[in-house]
């Protein structure tokens, strides 16, 4: 079975399709089998007032989407604009990877793959504007 495979713990909330689903008092798994749903974790949502940064502003575009909040074409052009500008100043090899993946993903409409490939930007993101904070 190909599709996308998520785990959720107790109580854990996920937006599909613009329906908030919660998980029960056990840790399931639930496969996704539809090409084209659109799927967010809430506890991976970024909030309004935390869109602050730059990879921060690219993964609430793909988070607008796949909320139902922003029309897929027009998120499209955006999602792209902003995954080439941090092509411009990413330019470590993991980025580049991940940077290619979140493209492909965002071209084939495929935003939570986009969303999770710019998510692992973040902590990097964090590094290189706060030097000194993990020390």
């Amino acid at each position: 079975m190909t599709g996308l495979v998520l785990k959720l713990g107790p109580r854990e909330r996920i937006l599909i399709n613009g329906a908030v689903i919660e998980n029960g008092d056990r840790r399931s798994r639930l496969n996704i089998i539809s090409p084209n749903a659109n799927i967010l974790r809430l506890k991976d949502a970024i909030h309004p007032e935390e869109v602050t940064t730059p990879v921060r502003r690219v993964c609430y575009i793909a988070q607008m989407v796949l909320s139902g909040d922003a029309e897929a074409d027009d998120a499209r052009q955006l999602l792209m604009r902003g995954i080439e500008q941090l092509s411009q100043v990413l330019l470590d090899h993991d980025s580049r990877e991940l940077l290619d993946t979140a493209t492909l993903a965002a071209r084939d409409n495929q935003f939570y793959a986009a969303l999770k490939a710019l998510r692992s930007l973040l902590p990097r993101e964090e590094r290189l504007l706060n030097p000194g904070a993990s020390r």
